[in-house]
């Protein structure tokens, strides 16, 4: 997470940017935006599932005992019945030690960030970036131009919500440049530099939302929010 210093250094740079617009800029960060429960149960019911197709197409067989000696019928077929059983048991326990080795390894954290799927990553960071947008009343500006840059550092994603004040009047890609650039300082491991770097980029689309010098209070906090 980031220290004092570098929370500072953010909320230097956003008081900075404000100073002549309208607009208001709101971070937030969080570590992780999900635990992704989900993700070790799935991997480990497919690892389970595939167990028996690798075995067959291993050319694995069922064998049993020499039925070419002095068996009677019944006997044969009671003891291909009892091979039969004793793989299919084989199986089984080969599933369940599969569902369960697999499910310990990918809930360890860097295991499971690597194998959760980037598109449910950015679904969960939508939504918690969504959900901080109306926790912390970025919709309850008075020209209606809060925005919203919110980074989560496990699943090193940014999302930008801009409020309906400033969205009516610029394009929704019109912010992809300071979101590279957010997420390239979190790649990089200098996420600060990423931050301030963006925030600068934002004022300059702000720009087009010049403030009054004689009225343009300051609606919402600098700091960084730290979520737990």
């Amino acid at each position: 997470m980031l220290n004092d210093a570098e929370l500072g250094a953010i909320a230097a740079a956003v008081k900075e940017a404000e100073v002549a617009t309208s607009g208001e800029i709101y971070c937030v960060v969080a570590p992780e935006c999900s635990e992704y429960r989900e993700v070790p149960l799935v991997w480990a019911a497919g690892a389970a599932l595939l167990a028996p197709v690798l075995l067959l197409m291993s050319g694995a067989t069922i064998s049993v005992s020499d039925l070419t000696g002095a068996w009677t019928a019944a006997q044969a077929g009671a003891t291909a019945q009892r091979a039969v059983q004793e793989a299919l048991a084989g199986v089984l326990a080969l599933q369940a030690a599969l569902f369960v080795i697999v499910a310990i390894l990918v809930s360890l954290p860097p295991v499971r960030r690597a194998l959760t799927p980037a598109g449910l990553k950015r679904e969960r960071v939508r939504s918690r970036a969504r959900e901080q947008f109306l926790a912390k009343n970025l919709h309850q500006t008075r020209d209606r131009t809060g925005v919203l840059i919110f980074v989560s550092l496990g699943e090193r994603m940014a999302e930008l919500i801009a409020d309906e004040g400033i969205a009516a009047k610029v394009a929704p890609d019109a912010w992809a440049p300071a979101m590279r650039v957010l997420t390239d300082g979190m790649k990089r491991g200098k996420p600060v530099d990423g931050f301030i770097g963006a925030i600068k980029l934002c004022a300059e689309i702000l720009a087009r939302f010049p403030a009054d010098s004689a009225d343009n209070p300051n609606e919402l906090p600098d700091a960084v929010v730290v979520l737990d």
